[in-house]
Formats: C-alpha cells, structure tokens, sequence
C-alpha cells in the first residue's frame, strides 16, 4: 500500500498507546517474571519520564524506583528535570553520583579517553549501578530507549539498552512525544531538545544531522519496504534518505545478541530456541 498524503503514517491512538502499555508492564514485569517492584534510570529526559508514568500506573507508584545517577558534568537541568516526575509520580528515588567511579576507570586506563568514550564508560556505569540497585531491591529494570535510537544505533552497546524489558522499544520519538504530551509529563521535559547529555552541548539531532520528525518518516518508510526514489518523491532530499539509510545499515550490529561460533548441532541461539524465541 502507497502512502497517502492526507495522513500521518506515525499519528497513535494515545490512549490506547497508554493502555496497551501499561499492560504490557503489569505483563512482563509482575506475571511473566513475578516481579513486583521496577527501577528506571532517571535522565531528565523525556523517554525516561515517559516509562516512569507508565509503570507507576502499571504497577503503583510505591513500587517505582527512579535513580538518577549524574556525572560531574551532567547537566543540572537534567537533574531537576528528573525530580519533577519523582515528585509528580510520588515515587521513590535514589541518587548515585557516578563521577568518582567514572574517574578511577578512565584515570587506571593508559590511554587518556576521548569524549566519547568517556560518555561511554558514564553509560556503563549506569547500567551497572542500575542492575545493582535492581538486586538490592528486587526491582526488574525497565529500558527507556525508543525506536528512533535503536534503529540509529545511537545508545552504548551493553548499557541502555540492555534493561530485560522495555515498553517504548518500538515507538518513535515523535511519538514518544505525543505519548508523553497525553499522560501529563511535563510540557519543559517534552519541548526540550534531546540529549544525551554525555558530551556537554550535545543534542541528539546535532548527532544525527536531521531532525527527530523527519528521521522517523523515512525509517518508517524504508522499513515498509520503500526505495530511496520513491521516499524522495514524498518530500525527502537524497542526502536525507543516504544518511537515515545508512545510519540503520552500519548500526544492525547493536540490535543483534553476540555472534557465537557454531561447534556443535546444539549451538544457543543458533539450535536451542524455546518456542518464543521462532
């Protein structure tokens, strides 16, 4: 089917979006892996923000833990950001500054870290901290990466997106926006630009090279199936199609388990398959 020009191919049912993924939670979390308590990593952000309300509705907010876990040079408006959903969601919340453990791993390696890396090794750490926090109160952890990120590759492999379950997996920025406009985050977390917030001035539409909006169109498009010519024709330039294109390409390495060598007719992942995992 060719897409029409009258219609948001991305617009959701937000409450509906709301229902069915507050439900997924109770799902995952409580039934399948009886679990009665989350933790979520708190960024400020509006992905985290967005998991948090959804969980407290799923599971009651005494049984949310958010843990915001700032480095020496995290923004302060992240920070604060964060606590306005604590104290909205009436939630419980730990702060681990994560500075000192940073600093001992990059200061022990030979080679001093490019800013990059370092961002890497806060990302890390956090996941760390995350699945202790996670043991200590017998809280699974939630993911909060959405779509536009996983498919750009644009997350530390072995760190965001290694939370067992994640409920806006499969949501694209802009409609983790609307989704978040709908169930009351507030609007200074929504309309904010999109960070990182590793590297300092960093945007995540400043690392992509084309705005949120127009990234999830033509990942939308091409994963239906679509050509490069026949997105171009619905308002995209070459370059914008070559650089999403190519982004999702160079980057499936990251949404993939680790690549075992096969040694025997038994091999994990290759022959041993529960039913779910076909």
């Amino acid at each position: 089917m060719r897409a029409h020009p009258d219609r948001d191919p991305l617009a959701i049912d937000p409450d509906l979006t709301r229902r069915w993924l507050v439900e997924f939670i109770r799902d995952e979390v409580q039934r399948r892996r009886r679990f009665q308590r989350v933790v979520i990593g708190l960024s400020g952000g509006v992905d985290s923000s967005l998991v948090a309300y959804l969980a407290a509705e799923a599971v009651g907010a005494p049984n949310v833990l958010g843990v915001r876990m700032p480095y020496r040079t995290s923004s302060p408006e992240s920070f604060a950001h964060a606590q306005l959903v604590i104290d909205a969601l009436g939630i419980s919340a730990e702060t681990v500054d994560i500075s000192a453990a940073v600093d001992a791993l990059a200061g022990a390696i030979k080679e001093p870290p490019t800013p990059g890396r370092l961002g890497n090794m806060m990302a890390r750490t956090r996941m760390i901290t995350l699945f202790d926090l996670s043991a200590a109160h017998e809280a699974l952890p939630l993911g909060t990466g959405n779509k536009t990120e996983r498919l750009f590759g644009y997350f530390t492999w072995h760190a965001d997106d290694s939370p067992p379950v994640n409920p806006i997996g499969d949501l694209f920025k802009t409609q983790v926006w609307a989704l978040a406009r709908h169930v009351g985050v507030p609007d200074v977390i929504v309309s904010k630009p999109a960070s990182a917030d590793l590297i300092m001035g960093q945007t995540d539409e400043g690392d992509f090279g084309i705005s949120y909006p127009r990234a999830d169109l033509i990942l939308h498009w091409i994963l239906l199936g679509y050509k490069a010519a026949e997105i171009m024709a619905l308002g995209f330039s070459e370059a914008e199609v070559e650089l999403v294109r190519k982004r999702l390409d160079s980057t499936h390495w990251k949404r993939r388990l680790p690549t075992v060598a096969m040694l025997s007719a038994t091999a994990i992942g290759e022959y041993y398959l529960r039913p779910v995992d076909y």
